[in-house]
């Protein structure tokens, strides 16, 4: 083939390095192996707050998520997020575990706002426990410890007492190896409430000061589902940490400190289970919608 005919091919390899070198080049807005940033002594209070946020994820910068969005998460409380999908919801976690920062307004954990914080000490008083569990193709052992320090010591009886709490302990001592049983790539041996209950005993073995609960028992069956919140409502009554908790099932949250509804990025309203049934608004109309469809099965 003469070098004219190849110069379709050239110009495309030209193209295509200019685009390896643009991504390899790129700087993220958010980097977790960065030193600096404010730590524990620039904490102030203990409070979560946002305040006026605005945001639309970078691939659709033209949907705004959230809108002038502002709340105060007191500590050690119980805060439930409920509302249709696209609500903003799963944003507000992705916001405080600092994947994406506002387009406008702030949110800080314990006075220190996320855009100046130190993101790997933000993350640390973090817990997480999501729909889709992340396994890694290992051990249940060393997948209960993934996310502890590297020089955090954890011993056999720290990775079963979280373990116990999960109520994951009994199923776990049925396997032949136990604890050293590989679980697959993404947990393929297991079921989805097994999975759920590493996930809640890793959860419970970092001991974070902030618990996430990103519609942890939304993709379960119902015998799962009523072992997996057994397991988070034990979680959650070992100590008082400040818990928020995304829902579709509104009977999980009836107990939460505060209920916020939301909808398209809009805090509707806000208030205990009793005082958002009182107002007849949003949450009301969202529970009645529940209760008649689950008397209609």
């Amino acid at each position: 083939m003469s070098d004219l005919g190849q110069a379709p091919d050239i110009a495309k390899s030209g193209n295509s390095i200019s685009n390896v070198f643009e991504i390899v080049d790129r700087v993220s807005p958010v980097d977790a192996t960065n030193p600096g940033g404010l730590g524990e002594e620039s904490a102030r209070g203990t409070d979560i707050k946002l305040t006026n946020v605005k945001f639309a994820y970078p691939t659709r910068k033209d949907v705004v998520v959230l809108k002038d969005f502002s709340v105060t998460i007191k500590a050690g409380t119980t805060v439930a997020l409920v509302g249709q999908s696209g609500s903003g919801k799963s944003t507000i976690i992705a916001l405080l575990e600092r994947f994406y920062d506002p387009l406008g307004g702030s949110v800080s954990v314990h006075g220190i706002d996320s855009k100046d914080s130190n993101v790997a000490y933000l993350r640390n008083k973090l817990g997480l426990v999501s729909q889709e569990p992340d396994l890694f193709d290992t051990t249940i052992g060393q997948n209960i410890c993934y996310g502890l320090p590297e020089d955090v010591v954890v011993t056999q009886d720290q990775i079963e007492a979280a373990a116990r709490v999960s109520n994951a302990h009994s199923f776990i001592s049925e396997f032949p190896d136990g604890y050293n049983t590989l679980v697959g790539r993404g947990g393929s041996s297991l079921s989805g409430g097994q999975k759920q209950r590493i996930a809640i005993a890793r959860a419970i073995i970092r001991d974070p000061q902030i618990l996430l609960l990103d519609e942890a028992t939304a993709a379960l069956d119902n015998e799962s589902e009523r072992v997996v919140q057994q397991a988070l409502d034990d979680l959650v009554a070992i100590k008082k940490r400040t818990t928020i908790v995304i829902a579709h099932r509104l009977t999980t949250i009836q107990d939460a400190d505060l209920i916020i509804a939301m909808d398209h990025g809009v805090l509707i309203e806000a208030g205990t289970h009793q005082e958002l049934l009182s107002k007849e608004n949003y949450y009301y109309k969202l529970w009645n919608a529940q209760n008649k469809k689950k008397k209609n099965l």
